[in-house]
This record gives structure tokens, sequence and C-alpha cells, in this order.
């Protein structure tokens, strides 16, 4: 019993901050909040009588939600600036959109005043194609005017009308040509190369792995980088990887040798009393404990080490005159190890995460590898560098 009181006073609680939150909405004029969460609320159980205050809410802030969208309406209507076109079609759907959201939880029932709420609906498919229709007129009129500027950033601006035109007014004439024209004006062209000013060949493999951008994993739909220049295409900017200095260090072999000596369980023992004799349980058997010995052993560990270093700079250029835009210096570093080890005496010895016994002498890696590895490190940087700097300021 006392359970199910705790649980009504809960659900009450509960309800009661409920509507306390949407009064705070239709209070400080925000309709729609105030709309959706009454609506929430009495999308179950709508005839109870702890739900009246939402169906009271909900009446009063579709009242004035309406009323403020037709007065801004009117007012635009009145100042007939083609700069508010977009904003009347949105208010229409916005109206229309509010009154489709109330309709699936009709009637709503007043208890005591033995009444229906009364939301006045209205028919806005007229007012939502006509307004469509003239901000299709307005897009397509001012985006192809920005498209005859010879500025990228206007190109970028009618792409984005032109796609929002094609989503509320699909097939609009020859929208899906203008985009693919405006998205072609509006992209930046960058044609990428290396240069090697150190004394080492640096691998082909490498050079490739660098300049193929689809691997790099970018995402910029303004911007492509070309690795071989195309006829068809008016470059802005190049980017130079300049190979600066690469350190290949000579092959080394570190030895050492060391004693470790650990106490370990070797099997079980029987427990000699002070007595002299074997211990008995209380079931009159004898009893066991481990046998710990002190055991030692000589490891001989080899460390095999090899590491490169290239150091280079990214350069951003103006590709029309040629001028130094930035420049970014970039390190990085590929290090071969491998260690193995054998040993004389008791392997148990060794710490339980030595795994160096079961590893062998292995062949070193060419300069020319060493180079390549170090490739996936450069190729990260080479990328850091593009996402943290334009190539516009």
């Amino acid at each position: 019993m006392k359970k199910t009181t705790l649980i009504l006073f809960l659900v009450i609680i509960a309800s009661a901050c409920g509507v306390k939150k949407t009064q705070k909405f239709l209070s400080s004029g925000n309709y729609d909040e105030a709309i959706n969460k009454a609506i929430s609320n009495l999308s179950s159980n709508k005839d109870k009588k702890n739900k009246q205050d939402y169906i009271y809410l909900l009446e009063e802030a579709f009242a004035k939600a309406k009323e403020r969208d037709l007065n801004t309406l009117n007012l635009l209507a009145k100042e007939a600036n083609t700069a508010h076109i977009e904003k009347i079609y949105n208010l229409y759907l916005q109206l229309n959109e509010r009154q489709e959201k109330i309709k699936p939880i009709l009637p709503l029932r007043f208890i005591k005043e033995n009444r229906n709420a009364v939301f006045p609906f209205e028919n806005y498919n007229e007012q939502i194609i006509s307004s469509k229709n003239s901000l299709s007129i307005y897009l397509y009129g001012n985006s192809k005017l920005l498209m005859k500027s010879s500025n990228k950033l206007d190109q970028r601006k009618a792409f984005d009308d032109l796609s929002y035109l094609n989503q509320i007014n699909a097939n609009y004439k020859d929208v899906n040509q203008l985009i693919e024209k405006a998205r072609f004006n509006g992209t930046d062209f960058v044609l990428v190369s290396t240069k090697n000013d150190t004394n080492m060949i640096i691998p082909s493999r490498l050079e490739n792995d660098l300049l193929n951008f689809n691997t790099y994993g970018l995402n910029d739909k303004w911007i492509v980088f070309d690795s071989k220049k195309q006829n068809n295409i008016v470059y802005d900017y190049a980017m130079v990887i300049n190979f600066r200095q690469i350190n290949v260090s000579p092959e080394q072999i570190k030895e050492k040798e060391f004693i470790k000596e650990r106490i370990v369980k070797d099997g079980q023992k029987k427990l000699i009393g002070a007595n002299g004799k074997v211990v008995l349980d209380d079931k009159g058997k004898e009893v066991l404990v481990d046998n710990l010995r002190n055991v030692t052993a000589t490891i001989f560990e080899v460390r095999q080490f090899k590491s490169c270093q290239i150091m280079a700079k990214v350069d951003y250029l103006n590709f029309k005159t040629n001028q130094l835009l930035q420049s970014f210096p970039i390190e990085s570093e590929f290090v071969f190890e491998n260690i193995y080890s054998n040993y004389k005496g008791d392997r148990r010895a060794a710490d339980d995460n030595y795994i160096y016994f079961d590893k062998k002498i292995v062949q070193f890696p060419t300069s020319e590898q060493m180079v390549y590895d170090t490739g996936e490190d450069l190729k990260a940087k080479i990328k850091q560098v593009i996402s943290k700097n334009s190539f516009r300021n």
C-alpha cells in the first residue's frame, strides 16, 4: 500500500513539473515548445483528469502562435521585400505543420466545461504553393546572377541556394545542371607536387602514396587535389611537399647480460611439523604445501635498432603568381627495433611478462624501406596541416 501511494505521489509531482515547464514556455513566448510539450503529454491517456491543464495550455499556445505568425505574414506582405520570400514560405509551412501535429490527438475534451478544445484550423495549401513558387523564382534568378561572378564564394552561395531550391521544388528548370556548374566554379583546385632537397633518393612508392589524396580521408567538397595537371582545369593553388633532410641511423646491435633470481613454486611437499613428523589434517590426511625454490638464470639480451627521421615542409602557393602563402614544417620518425634473447639456467627466473626468449634475429630493413615506412606518419602530419590550415585566408 505504501509503495502504491509513493508511486502515485511521484506521478503527481512529475505531472506538476511538466505543467509548470509548459506554462514557462508559454509565458516566455516560446509557443511551439509549449505545444510540443503539451502534445507529448497528451499522446497517451489524454482523457485523464490530470491531463486537463495540458489541454488548456495547448489551446492557448496554438491560438497565440497562430496569431503571431499571421501578424508577421501581414507585415512582411506589406513590406513586399524579396529578401523575405523564404521567411514567408517557412511561416506558412510552420502554420500547416503545427496543425498536423495536433490533429492526431483530437478531440480533446474539457471535463468541467463539457466542451471540446477549439483549434481553428485553416487550409494553407494555396499560400504554401504560391510562396514556394515565388521563392523558387527568386532563388533561381538570384543564383544565376551570383554565378556570373568570378568570386568562388559567390559560386558556393549559388550552389547552396540551388541545392535548397532542388529540395523544395525538385527538377525545377535546369537547376541540376546549374548545381554542377556552381560546384565546379566554386571549387578550389590545388596542384600537388614533391620536391627533394636531400641527398637521398625518395622511394617512388612513397611519392605515389603522398600524392594519392584519395587515401587521406579529407572531407571538403570545395577543394580538389591533383598530382597530375589536368588540361581542362585552371588551378588556384599549388602545394609542395618539400623534403629537406632525411637521416637514417646505422644498424645498431647492442648486447646486454644480466642475472635474474626468483622464488618459484616447484610442485608440493609434505608439511613437516616441529617434531620432525608429517602434519596431518583433522581427517588424518597428510598436509601438502607448495614447494618453493630459489631459481636463477643468466639472460643474454640482444637489441637490434635502426631509425629514420624525415624533415620536410608543406608550402602553400598562389598558383598564378607563384607567391608563397604559408609554409608548415613537419617532422616524422620511424623506428625499427627487435629484441631477442637466450639464457642459461632456469627460464622461470625471468618475469612472467618477459617475451624475448621466443623471438629471433631478423634482417634489418633497407634505408629505402625505412624512408618508406616513415611515410605513414608523414602522411598523417600532412593531413593535419591541410585540415587545420585553409588555402584561403
